[in-house]
């Protein structure tokens, strides 16, 4: 009886130390990639703010004020709580994008320290009936933040710039 129990309560606690490891995983990388978006932002200058290579993208500025959104959206679902931010920053300006990037990633780095029990529980994003857990939603914000990033190094190399990521070693 002790043994079956000993088991059972095993297993129960293998799926959240799982999903806690998965969480030890994702935040260096998150967090690498809050260092060199932020470093992106303050490096470009004032005159290639809102540079575009084709007018059907978004311009760096807009890049940043949408990773701003984006950092806000996913992490209040990862902390479950309403996000702090109150509109937009895709059209602010140089100075609002770049605090707002700064504050939303300050607010992420709160939904990296969650209580690894909460990692597992289901949420649903507001756009495509995505479904995952909280686990899920980091990596997701983590994901898009890459995607992002990876923008603006082509808009670096594009102005004859050096990103933040091939600067001093890289990785």
């Amino acid at each position: 009886m002790q043994t079956r129990l000993a088991v059972a309560v095993l297993a129960l606690a293998i799926p959240g130390t799982a999903v806690a490891q998965g969480l030890e995983a994702v935040t260096p990388l998150y967090e690498m990639s809050r260092t060199w978006l932020v470093k992106s932002a303050e490096m470009m200058p004032d005159a290639e703010w809102n540079f575009k290579p084709t007018p059907a993208v978004r311009s760096f500025g807009e890049i940043i004020g949408h990773v701003a959104d984006a950092n806000y959206m996913f992490c209040s679902f990862a902390l479950g709580e309403k996000s702090p931010a109150t509109g937009s920053f895709e059209k602010a300006g140089r100075a609002a994008q770049i605090q707002a990037l700064k504050d939303a990633f300050a607010y992420c780095d709160k939904a990296h320290k969650i209580a690894p029990a909460r990692l597992g529980d289901q949420v649903e994003l507001p756009f495509g009936g995505l479904k995952g857990n909280k686990l899920w939603v980091l990596t997701f914000n983590t994901s898009h933040n890459w995607e992002h990033y990876g923008n603006l190094a082509t808009y670096f190399r594009l102005k004859n710039m050096v990103p933040p990521s091939s600067q001093g070693g890289g990785m």
